[in-house]
């Protein structure tokens, strides 16, 4: 077969900054890179020169290439937000970096708390605090924040309200990086001023002016031979630069330039699927078991072909031993559609009158707009005929005989319908069957990143086994008793006095080993 010619759709590529996404024969991503001149990079994977001196692993990609797109965006840090969050979503073989859940830096900072300091996160939270970024750069990011928070003599110490004790251990004063608001060095209305002025930087505001008066500090620092201080200034300059530069936030599923058409890709999939009707509401359920200590399921919500992200859930596998992918995803079947069963019927006592099938009762409910949680058009799982024998088998005892549900087995893309003993296979360049791997996809990244959230909390929690006096015992009562490590540190030392084998004293020690290893 001959390899494809690119010449055409290359004159197509602007030189402006954005990403590129590689697909193979069969319409699947490989690879996505970015570039501050698309043209150019792009160019260069089909130059004969190019490719007889690339690595082993970049001939293999670029025989592997079929076809291509590319996003432009206005700048190289968008390139490289946007590059991040694709690679996330599609999980290209040939990318390495970017392939785990990790986010970029967003800067935090919680205006109620008494005195106010900035921190960096990963997750933004509905919890009153303000958040900037994301910021591509966060090396940039932490020397920002440090040069900010010295500038402005903001506090970096973590108690949420510091006091003569936790100044007695902190140098920051001594050395004027900190206005000291612990002993009441400065008012709170005065510290709050500076808070704003900081975030006011962080926000762009005034940058120009900034950037001038640095560039003056330092030209001004390099002609009085203070060559230390003009290149602190300068490193400063960089990194306010980098952390500045205007961005968009590219979130997962919306706001992603591309060709994709939800409500076309709709149409087409209830085509395909003999529907009665484009599947507006779909649920996909996918299994993650990375190890046997805790298996756990997702549930993903598309709406109108995009993510509907409020109505995600996640479950812990409680009724399966071992790693049965079977049985683990009957139970989250049965827990979903069961509790949907559950509350519509409690928030419509008449419903249990009703002489209507469940679906059509569900149905009914949803389009008088009286049901709690609305019955999807198309229930997922992923896999294949085993996965989907399973969920079929606990619809059917739900009484929910009718709501159509299929199989999606990864390996070719082939869809399993109950009660039919050929699979599927839509085209590859489709947008129904691009429909479904983005909605099978997002579910396993939900999954995935769930484990790895449990994950992260075993090894935080094993910092009680490095606690004097806590043996497997006691550590398996508190983690029963009170969930979490972060709840023990929350908790009084009467309240783990309560606990079997502890003590007021013991409990105490406990908080105090915790304070100190946090």
């Amino acid at each position: 077969m001959n390899a494809p010619d690119f010449r055409a759709k290359l004159r197509e590529v602007p030189h402006q900054p954005g990403v590129y996404l590689m697909k193979d024969r069969l319409g699947s991503i490989i690879y996505v890179g970015k570039a501050r001149d698309l043209k150019k990079r792009m160019s260069s994977y089909f130059m004969a020169s190019q490719k007889m001196r690339a690595s082993l692993k970049t001939r293999a990609l670029i025989d592997s290439i079929h076809d291509f797109e590319f996003h432009t965006v206005r700048n190289e840090e968008e390139s490289l937000l946007l590059e991040g969050k694709l690679i996330k979503d599609y999980r290209p073989r040939y990318n390495v970096a970017f392939r785990d859940d990790k986010r970029f830096l967003l800067a935090k900072i919680r205006l109620s708390d008494p005195w106010p300091r900035f921190s960096t996160t990963r997750m933004k939270k509905e919890d009153g605090s303000r958040y900037f970024g994301p910021f591509p750069h966060s090396a940039a990011l932490n020397h920002t924040l440090e040069w900010l928070n010295r500038g402005f003599g903001l506090r970096i110490c973590r108690p949420m309200q510091p006091g003569e004790e936790e100044y007695r251990h902190c140098n920051a004063d001594i050395i004027r990086n900190c206005s000291a608001p612990c002993t009441g060095r400065i008012t709170r209305e005065a510290y709050l001023e500076r808070v704003a002025e900081a975030c006011r930087i962080l926000e762009g505001k005034g940058k120009r002016e900034l950037f001038d008066g640095l560039r003056k500090d330092m030209q001004t620092a390099a002609e009085a031979l203070e060559f230390e201080k003009a290149a602190t200034l300068r490193d400063v300059l960089q990194n306010l630069e980098k952390t500045l530069t205007p961005t968009r936030q590219f979130s997962r599923g919306r706001g992603v330039p591309g060709s994709v058409k939800p409500l076309e890709d709709l149409a087409e999939l209830g085509e395909q699927l003999h529907l009665a009707g484009p599947p507006h509401v779909m649920e996909c359920f996918d299994i993650s078991n990375v190890s046997s200590n805790h298996i756990v399921a997702s549930m993903v919500r598309f709406t109108d072909g995009l993510p509907d992200n409020q109505n995600y859930r996640r479950y812990r596998i409680q009724t399966v031993e071992g790693q049965d992918d079977f049985a683990s995803m009957a139970e989250v079947i049965r827990r979903r559609y069961s509790r949907i069963l559950l509350e519509n019927s409690e928030a419509n006592p008449d419903l249990d009158l009703s002489q209507e099938s469940p679906v059509e009762a569900q149905r009914r409910l949803a389009r008088e707009g009286r049901a709690k949680i609305v019955l999807p058009d198309l229930v997922i799982v992923d896999g294949g005929k085993g996965q989907l024998g399973m969920a079929v088998r606990e619809l059917q005892a739900l009484g929910l005989h009718e709501l159509p549900v299929i199989g999606l087995a990864k390996q070719h893309e082939e869809i399993f319908i109950p009660g039919r003993s050929e699979s599927i296979r839509i085209p590859h360049d489709r947008g129904a069957l691009k429909l479904l791997q983005r909605i099978r996809d997002e579910a396993h990244r939900f999954a995935n990143g769930y484990n790895a959230l449990l994950y992260r909390r075993r090894m935080h929690e094993s910092l009680l086994d490095e606690c004097p006096g806590i043996s497997p015992n006691r550590k398996q009562r508190l983690l029963k008793k009170f969930g979490s490590l972060a709840r023990i540190k929350a908790a009084t030392a009467d309240e783990i006095a309560t606990l079997p084998g502890m003590s007021k004293k013991s409990g105490q020690a406990l908080l105090d080993f915790l304070q100190k290893n946090p």
